[in-house]
């Protein structure tokens, strides 16, 4: 029976979030989740101290007896845990897949270039507080169960990654940053201006030369500003693609919301833990 150990390694959830991901698990009998305590404690903004992420997280990579570690949660904290974290992880951590996106991608990012264990977008235990959000949850929850249908559809025999775009902006030229020649590079954002999805396209597309490709997915809950930008999503990203070389592919179906589909990174046929 698979084992699955949830961690928070940015923000906490609580403990009526894990009843009711438990709740839907049942839905799957050949799953076993264990949400950590530290999912529940809380230090200011973050589930914990540091010092409790980091050791939630290594003792959920290195334990035996789990077959995967899922985030439960993102917002911010990674980027003040990752490298660390990652730096105490075994050979225990390197069988293990784990998944998370959001803040989490921090975390998948890093293990990526570590070449450490088997790396996943995919939807987290919080999103069961969207509204429909059990669609979401039990997406991973399926995919976990060995089902297929919950990933993304173009993915193909490219190897493929998936992050948030600020944090794959807020990666690129740090550690945690794995080398994507020839992948291709799905994106998604939430609550940002769109001069501000524009910048972290900026950034990011500078240090993306040799990928196969960007695809584009939602970019949700725009504020406005006090102007029009005067370019929408796909034109910024077709901008900063054309200045880089960088093929733009279209759309991808992935963002924060319940719609959220599940990226293995690495070849998706190749990736498959089951």
């Amino acid at each position: 029976m698979p084992r699955i150990a949830i961690c928070a390694p940015s923000r906490s959830i609580t403990e009526e979030d894990a009843a009711r991901v438990t709740a839907l698990a049942l839905e799957f009998p050949g799953l076993e989740l264990h949400f950590h305590p530290q999912c529940f404690r809380t230090q200011g903004h973050f589930a914990g101290s540091d010092a409790e992420r980091i050791a939630a997280l290594v003792e959920c990579a290195n334990d035996p007896m789990f077959d995967a570690v899922w985030f439960a949660r993102g917002g911010y904290g990674a980027a003040r845990v990752a490298e660390d974290a990652i730096a105490q992880m075994g050979r225990e951590a390197d069988r293990k897949t784990f998944l998370g996106y959001s803040d989490g991608g921090v975390i998948l990012g890093g293990l990526y270039a570590a070449k450490l264990g088997r790396q996943v977008h995919a939807p987290i235990p919080v999103d069961i507080r969207r509204e429909g959000g059990e669609a979401a949850v039990r997406r991973t929850l399926g995919w976990l169960a060995g089902e297929r249908t919950g990933l993304e559809p173009s993915l193909d025999h490219h190897p493929t990654v998936a992050f948030n775009l600020y944090n794959l902006a807020m990666i690129c030229g740090t550690r945690l940053m794995p080398g994507l020649a020839g992948h291709v590079v799905m994106v998604e954002e939430v609550s940002e201006y769109l001069y501000s999805v524009d910048r972290l396209f900026f950034h990011a597309t500078a240090h993306l030369g040799g990928i196969a490709g960007l695809r584009l997915g939602r970019i949700s809950n725009v504020p406005e500003n006090d102007a029009p930008f005067g370019h929408d999503v796909e034109d910024i990203a077709r901008h900063w693609c054309a200045r880089h070389a960088i093929p733009f592919l279209g759309r991808a179906d992935i963002g924060h919301d319940i719609d959220n589909k599940i990226v293995p990174f690495g070849v998706a046929g190749e990736a498959a833990w089951t």
